[in-house]
């Protein structure tokens, strides 16, 4: 489920265990007149009763919380009937936190540390573009390329069943470009764009664009 802006503001669900951070983010984000906070979780378990209950368009969710982490709250967010798109929070050291994140079915991830781009990133994943912060982006492939060999192997398998078009697109996706952005690159139009992705989605095996970039990092797409 993606945000619909022309029919009303983005609804977001917060969802953190740091009341402090809660707070941050909802200040954060009142200025915003296309984005509506909803309402607040402090426990996976918590975000997931509410995304049934609420039914938001995007959820901001802490990765790290006591009880169900962030990661496996994705997870089973992502597997409800009309589930929202999950944008996740990160500090992102030098584990494989993202990597995980993005296995679950996140549409995106940014750093704590990036607080003005949160904003952005919330409109960017309602929309359906997904949404990476570029310093996690490259953290990320970094981290890939450390030591993800059979899953090497298995990207570089589904990329060959790509026709030439997908693969430009997959390619530039895996860059971060949004489909409006993709389009000027390749000089087709975004509905275009839309049916190579959703086809090349469907050969990678993947649910949404961010899970489509981390096959791109690990094909070596991107080299």
């Amino acid at each position: 489920m993606t945000g619909t802006p022309d029919a009303g503001p983005i609804r977001v669900l917060l969802c953190d265990d740091d009341p402090m951070v809660l707070q941050g983010l909802r200040l954060l984000l009142e200025p915003a007149p296309d984005i509506e906070v909803i309402d607040e979780a402090t426990s996976g378990e918590e975000a997931i009763d509410k995304c049934i209950a609420r039914s938001p368009d995007v959820v901001l969710m802490d990765l790290r919380m006591g009880g169900m982490s962030g990661i496996e709250a994705t997870k089973r967010i992502k597997a409800l009937p009309r589930s929202p798109q999950v944008l996740v929070l990160t500090t992102f050291d030098t584990d494989e936190v993202a990597v995980r994140a993005l296995q679950s079915g996140a549409d995106g991830f940014l750093l704590k540390t990036s607080p003005k781009r949160i904003a952005e990133s919330i409109r960017s994943v309602a929309a359906g573009d997904g949404a990476f912060s570029p310093k996690t982006s490259r953290q990320l492939a970094e981290h890939i390329r450390s030591g993800y060999s059979p899953a090497q192997a298995r990207a570089r398998q589904l990329v060959a069943a790509l026709t030439e078009r997908e693969r430009a697109v997959v390619m530039r996706v895996g860059e971060g470009m949004t489909n409006s952005e993709i389009a000027r690159a390749l000089h087709i139009g975004e509905a275009t764009v839309k049916t190579h992705l959703a086809a090349a989605q469907g050969k990678l095996l993947a649910n949404n664009r961010s899970q489509v970039a981390v096959i791109a990092e690990r094909a070596g797409l991107l080299a």
